[in-house]
């Protein structure tokens, strides 16, 4: 599976090294991911996802899971972020 992660979408991005003698070498940097599952408290279910930190100290500071993708545009969200986006909408909707 590709090093992105299945929330935001960061993944990898490129840049060089730089020397003291200030030669250069292309390099990778690599996104901070981990996996973890995330629960979400409309569906009753958790979600087993690679993330990366930053995503999951966002998703913290929103108060879970739920509210942050409801908080966030689709345009920012990957193809499996807005599924879930979508399950949580239809579930609320029904609730009412």
């Amino acid at each position: 599976m590709a090093r992105k992660c299945e929330i935001s979408g960061a993944g990898v991005m490129s840049g060089n090294n730089v020397s003291h003698a200030n030669n250069r070498t292309r390099r990778r940097f690599l996104p901070n991911l981990q996996v973890v599952s995330l629960l979400s408290d409309v569906l009753g279910k958790a979600f087993k996802l690679k993330v990366c930190s930053k995503t999951l100290r966002t998703i913290e500071h929103n108060g879970g899971l739920d509210s942050y993708l409801e908080s966030t545009s689709n345009t920012k969200l990957t193809d499996e972020a807005k599924k879930i986006k979508k399950a949580i909408a239809k579930k609320k909707a029904s609730a009412k």
